[in-house]
C-alpha cells in the first residue's frame, strides 16, 4: 500500500480578538484629514490641548529640525500641537541649543523634581515629562529620527482627538536597516523581532497585533499616563503598553501606520543591554499579576558582554546592570498633584 500523504496542519491564525482589533483599531493616516482633526480639536477643548515631548541626549544633528517641521507644519499651518517640550538629559554636545534655537522650550531633566536625584534612562525623562507638560494629549517622540514627517504627530494624535474611547496610539512603519551604505528595507528593529514580540505573544498574546511595540513614537491621555509606572530604562515601551492593558483595556489602544522611519542604529552589544531590560521589565510585570511568580534565584540582574583587544585578540569580559527601577504613577506625586491642580484624583480610566 503506498505512503499515505500527511495531511498539512491548518494555518495557524490570530486570535478572533487581536483580528478584530487590526480590524477597527489600525488606521493610516490618510483615514483622518487634516480638516477633520482640526475639528475635532476644537470641539474637544481643553481635552484637545497636545504637548510634544522630545527625549534627548546628545541629538544635535536631528532635534532641530524634527522641532522645526513640528513648528511650521502643526502649530503654524495647521494647529494641532499646542506646545513642543524637549527635555535633555545631560547631552554634552549642542542638543540643548539646537532645540531652544528651533523653537521648542528646552527643560533639563535635573530641574524637574530635583528633590528626586535622577535616574539614567529614557523611561525616567518621559516620566518627568509629565510635570512640565499642560496637554490633555501627550506625544512622545523620538529625538533621532531623520527626514522627520509630521505625520508620526497628528497620525498619532488624531485618533485620540476624534475618539473618546481611544486611550494610547503607537506609531507602525517600515523601519530599514541602513549599514555600511547598505539598506535592508526592513531590517530595523532587531530587538523587537527577537525579544519582545516573542514575548508579547507568548505572554500577552492580545498585544500580538503592535506591529512596533517598542517604538518611540506614541500619545496618549495624561490620564492614562499619570496613572501607570514608568520604568526608567529601556523597558518603558513595554512596560507601558502591558500596563495599558491592564488598567483599560485593549479595545482603549491603536496604531497608526506612519510611513517608514529613519533614524540611528546602535551596535549589537548596545541592543544585547536593551534587550535584557526588556526582558527583566517583561519578568516584573509576569510576577506582579502572579503570572510566574519570580524569586531572587530566578533573575540575576548582570549580563556580561565581549570584546577583543584589536592589539592582544584577547577577550575582555564587560558586565553592565540589568536595571529593574521604575517610577510609582505620576498620579501618587505630591508635586504633581500640586502642579495640576488637582483637588481630588481624576476619574480612573477603565476597561471598557
Amino acid at each position: 500500500m503506498p505512503d499515505q500523504p500527511i495531511p498539512a496542519e491548518p494555518p495557524e491564525e490570530l486570535l478572533p480578538e487581536v483580528a478584530d482589533w487590526l480590524h477597527r483599531r489600525s488606521w493610516t493616516t490618510a483615514d483622518r484629514p487634516p480638516a477633520d482633526l482640526l475639528a475635532a480639536k476644537r470641539a474637544a477643548g481643553p481635552a484637545g490641548t497636545v504637548s510634544v515631548v522630545l527625549p534627548a541626549l546628545d541629538e544635535e544633528p536631528t532635534v532641530g529640525e524634527i522641532v522645526r517641521v513640528i513648528r511650521r507644519e502643526l502649530m503654524e499651518r495647521l494647529p494641532l500641537v499646542d506646545e513642543i517640550v524637549v527635555v535633555d538629559s545631560g547631552s554634552m554636545d549642542g542638543t540643548a541649543a539646537a532645540a531652544a534655537a528651533a523653537g521648542a522650550r528646552v527643560v533639563h531633566r535635573d530641574d524637574v523634581l530635583p528633590r528626586l536625584p535622577a535616574a539614567p534612562g529614557k523611561g525616567e525623562v518621559l516620566w518627568r515629562s509629565l510635570l512640565v507638560t499642560s496637554g490633555e494629549i501627550v506625544c512622545f517622540i523620538d529625538a533621532d529620527l531623520r527626514e522627520f514627517d509630521p505625520a508620526f504627530v497628528s497620525g498619532i494624535v488624531g485618533p485620540l482627538l476624534t475618539d473618546p474611547a481611544i486611550q494610547l496610539v503607537k506609531a507602525m512603519y517600515d523601519r530599514p536597516l541602513e549599514t555600511d551604505g547598505a539598506v535592508v528595507p526592513a531590517g530595523g528593529g532587531r530587538v523587537t523581532e527577537l525579544v519582545a514580540r516573542p514575548l508579547l505573544n507568548l505572554h500577552w498574546p492580545q498585544l500580538a497585533g503592535f506591529v512596533q511595540p517598542l517604538g518611540g513614537e506614541y500619545a496618549a491621555r495624561r490620564s492614562l499616563l499619570e496613572r501607570l509606572p514608568f520604568p526608567t530604562g529601556y523597558g518603558v515601551e513595554l512596560g507601558l503598553l502591558v500596563d495599558a492593558l491592564d488598567l483599560v483595556g485593549l479595545d482603549a489602544l491603536a496604531q497608526v501606520d506612519v510611513g517608514v522611519r529613519h533614524h540611528r542604529h546602535q551596535d549589537g552589544q548596545a541592543l544585547g543591554r536593551m534587550a535584557a531590560t526588556i526582558y527583566r521589565t517583561a519578568l516584573e510585570r509576569l510576577d506582579r499579576t502572579h503570572r510566574l511568580k519570580t524569586t531572587p534565584d530566578l533573575v540575576h540582574p548582570l549580563l556580561t558582554q565581549f570584546t577583543r583587544d584589536p592589539a592582544t585578540r584577547e577577550f575582555t569580559a564587560h558586565t553592565h546592570p540589568v536595571g529593574a527601577l521604575e517610577r510609582p504613577p505620576m498620579i501618587t506625586i505630591p508635586d504633581y498633584v500640586h502642579h495640576q491642580g488637582l483637588g481630588e484624583l481624576r476619574r480612573r480610566p477603565r476597561k471598557r
